[in-house]
């Protein structure tokens, strides 16, 4: 019996069938998953005791707003890339492997763009708080331009560059 006959469709490039293809892009995303939740439980991690130091009572309302603002942004990163393991966990045996891919994926990405914001919010706070300066906005938005080009820019741009049409 064929592979057409099973109702296994084998595609370009590489000659695997879309379940093959839905398990090694799943491992693929759980690793990729794994370095940004790092990440983003360390920074959140902090952002968590800085409530409890002698130091919170001296900020200002605006830096209050900052700071919560950032934990909530940490805590909704912290979610989104923990996702992908309770969707697995949740859907695993349903033979929905593919499907659960997509949403995983959909998820990574949106956890990465809330660890954007919330690296990005600390960052602004601790400035402000560290050097009262104007020039902190351009600072901040300097790092932000940077983490677009290293994040989304240069995957984006390497994408449509070397994918065949």
């Amino acid at each position: 019996m064929s592979d057409t006959e099973r109702g296994e469709v084998r595609r370009r490039g590489r000659n695997e069938t879309e379940d093959e293809r839905a398990d090694r892009m799943w491992t693929e995303l759980i690793q990729e998953v794994r370095v940004a939740q790092m990440g983003v439980q360390i920074l959140f991690g902090f952002l968590l005791t800085v409530v409890f130091t002698p130091k919170y009572a001296d900020l200002s309302d605006t830096d209050r707003t900052i700071y919560i603002t950032t934990v909530v942004l940490g805590a909704c990163a912290t979610g989104a890339l923990i996702g992908p393991v309770s969707l697995h966990r949740l859907v695993s045996g349903r033979r929905i492997k593919p499907q659960a891919v997509r949403w995983a994926s959909r998820l990574t990405l949106l956890g990465l763009l809330l660890l954007l914001a919330t690296t990005s919010a600390s960052l602004l706070l601790i400035l402000r708080v560290a050097t009262h300066d104007d020039f902190v906005p351009y600072l901040v938005a300097g790092v932000v331009g940077w983490y677009l080009l290293c994040w989304f820019g240069l995957p984006m741009w390497t994408r449509y560059r070397h994918t065949t049409r």
